[in-house]
């Protein structure tokens, strides 16, 4: 072959060369242009979605779907005056063990190296920052690929652990882009978690824990809507606490805080997560019940008084009997097509003063009769 033809070869091949680099990059460029558009449409989402528990659960899901794992899970704040970051129900796919309690104090020498390291790092790479000696049971048995800590203005409110990763081809393996995108991702999380945190203690009543009247209201016009649109049935339960005046007089107001915090805690425990019970006012709480029906109401309402009547409050070693009365009341687009959550209070409302009526310490449902006949008592 003359020299020529050598010549041309090797033109040919630097020419595929560039060509193939040039394309690798174009590749680069239009990926990135893709995940920023991502990252526009998931901050979008996530600071429009103010419910706390459906934020946690968008994030989670956003994601496992950009990294391609099988599970993952969020521990947070749960609570106004949690002092610890807790897991609870924030996690989907992961292999949680439901009878352990995955909390971690804010103390640990885990979340001070983390509240301190604003980036994406494996288990093995914790555990040698803290000392391989050091136990974060908590962690380690979830067995995360990846732990990032989500920050906001430069305090970490959020440590999200990403579970088994997919292998579509690429391996296994957080390339360093992967570790940036998530980082992305975890700062647009924690300014969310943030907004909806600020509403969630906005919301609040502070002694109970329990929502406010305002937000009940606005939760209940939004889920009557839907439950009308879905042909759906909504439940709601009115408590009031039987002669709560004397827990005041007799004891001290110190008495009556702690009866309604009690009688909170235990009706708040007896709710599903999607369920929301309230401090209406006074000695009074609401409870809503969406997507259920009569006899599930009025089994829940009943689960209540029994768990409160069979309680042993006890304050400064005095042992005191509580009593409360409930009303029932539930939408049904067929047999009681309410269309304002006022009037299904209401029914409600009228169904606790059966039961205060005929004795207390019951539980009555907001039947035709009751709706059409009961004037309640201001």
């Amino acid at each position: 072959m003359s020299d020529d033809f050598k010549l041309d070869d090797n033109l040919v091949d630097s020419s595929l060369l560039v060509s193939d680099s040039m394309q690798t990059a174009v590749d680069m460029y239009e990926k990135r242009i893709y995940d920023l558009q991502q990252l526009l449409e998931i901050s979008r989402s996530l600071c429009s979605t103010l419910e706390y528990s459906t934020l946690i659960e968008s994030i989670l899901y956003t994601c496992m779907c950009q990294m391609h794992v099988m599970g993952a899970g969020l521990f947070v704040f749960d609570d106004i005056d949690s002092n610890s970051f807790n897991l609870a129900s924030n996690h989907t796919g992961m292999d949680v063990d439901p009878s352990v309690t995955y909390s971690i104090h804010a103390g640990h020498s885990a979340i001070q190296f983390l509240s301190s390291h604003n980036e994406a790092i494996t288990i093995d790479v914790l555990k040698e920052a803290i000392g391989k000696d050091t136990e974060i049971p908590q962690i380690e048995s979830l067995h995360p690929t990846l732990i990032i800590p989500l920050f906001h203005k430069n305090r970490m409110n959020g440590i999200l652990l990403m579970g088994e990763r997919l292998d579509l081809g690429d391996g296994t393996d957080y390339s360093e882009y992967d570790k940036t995108q998530l980082l992305a991702i975890a700062s647009l999380a924690a300014v969310a978690i943030n907004n909806a945190s600020l509403l969630e203690k906005s919301s609040t009543d502070m002694m109970t824990h329990l929502k406010l009247k305002y937000f009940f209201f606005n939760i209940l016009t939004d889920k009557l809507d839907l439950a009308l649109s879905q042909k759906q049935e909504l439940g709601i339960l009115m408590f009031d606490i039987d002669f709560f005046k004397k827990f005041n007089d007799t004891w001290g107001h110190a008495c009556g805080d702690y009866v309604l915090k009690t009688v909170a805690k235990i009706i708040k425990s007896n709710t599903r997560e999607h369920d929301i019970a309230s401090r209406y006012g006074g000695e009074e709480f609401t409870v809503m019940l969406p997507n259920t029906s009569k006899d599930d109401s009025m089994a829940v309402a009943e689960r209540i008084r029994k768990e409160i009547e069979d309680y042993d409050f006890t304050y400064e070693n005095q042992h005191m009997k509580v009593t409360i009365s409930i009303g029932c009341s539930v939408f049904n687009s067929e047999t009681n097509p309410v269309t304002t959550a006022k009037d299904l209070v209401e029914q409600a409302d009228k169904a606790l003063y059966v039961s205060k009526h005929n004795g207390r310490n019951q539980v009555s449902f907001a039947d035709k009769d009751i709706i059409n006949s009961v004037e309640v008592s201001e």
